[in-house]
């Protein structure tokens, strides 16, 4: 799936995201500042999610909780030095939770992914739109 939109149009990119079944893990892509903390709020709000949402830069994973109880986790991975450090702090009880795991900056923990996940590729076009490509 591939899809150009404004920020004004993101509600409806969530939906349309989810209504494609992604795996639960879903891996984001794209360069600082092009919006994938703001897609993955978007989506956690979708997903039933009212609690204020926020980036995890500094804890690494955020945790919210929908309105039928199911988890939604939210990972940055971008300042982990190292593999074991994602492991010290439990990645695959997440992981492997079968719960939503939204992670930022996958590429820093590639041997601990799980074999089945989406990736969503999110970059900016010249007009300020966003083309997302969901994998």
């Amino acid at each position: 799936m591939e899809i150009i939109f404004s920020l004004e149009e993101i509600k409806q990119v969530s939906k349309k995201i989810l209504a494609e079944k992604p795996n639960k893990v879903i891996l984001f892509h794209g360069a600082m500042g092009v919006g994938k903390t703001t897609l993955i709020k978007a989506l956690a709000k979708e997903l039933g999610v009212n609690d204020a949402t926020s980036s995890p830069t500094f804890s690494i994973v955020n945790e919210y909780e929908a309105d039928d109880n199911q988890k939604v986790y939210h990972f940055d991975m971008y300042r982990l030095k190292s593999e074991i450090e994602a492991l010290d702090m439990g990645i695959d009880d997440y992981l492997y939770s079968g719960n939503w795991c939204f992670i930022e900056w996958a590429e820093k923990i590639p041997n601990l992914l799980p074999d089945a996940y989406s990736t969503i590729h999110l970059t900016e076009c010249v007009d300020g739109k966003r083309n997302l490509r969901l994998t």
